[in-house]
């Protein structure tokens, strides 16, 4: 359609959209986890026992919490980016795969799948011009 054709010059307008829009997500939704403290990150840690992480959950609960709240700044600004994205992609696969073995509905999981997939999308794409990272 000759009408829409012209928005394809600002696909890195619609990258900081996407940025933007995940990371304040990200930020909301991973502040809580991390001002929730010691016991909040132990139980958020435990998920990795479902991948085979059976050590330290405190420690991976914490990682995840900052992952999310940290990570979701730095996919707004765009700098390391691409690292995040992938940091990003292995923390939802593992609250994928957590969510699935405790609900055992694949639709509970389809959230943190979508995620990963998005995640993974921008990790090829990059983060546009409108960032630090400019690539």
């Amino acid at each position: 359609m000759a009408l829409l054709s012209n928005f394809g010059k600002y696909k890195n307008f619609g990258l900081l959209i996407f940025r933007v829009g995940l990371g304040v997500l990200f930020i909301y939704h991973g502040l809580s986890k991390l001002l929730g403290g010691p016991v909040k990150w132990e139980k958020l840690g435990a998920a990795s026992g479902f991948v085979g992480i059976h050590f330290l959950p405190l420690f991976w609960g914490f990682l995840s919490a900052i992952t999310e709240t940290f990570g979701g700044v730095l996919i707004i600004v765009g700098l390391a980016f691409r690292p995040v994205c992938l940091l990003m992609v292995i923390n939802l696969i593992v609250a994928a795969i957590f969510t699935y073995r405790i609900s055992g509905n694949f639709g509970d999981a389809t959230h943190a799948i979508e995620d990963a997939i998005t995640f993974t999308g921008l990790f090829f794409l990059g983060p546009g011009s409108y960032s630090v990272d400019k690539a």
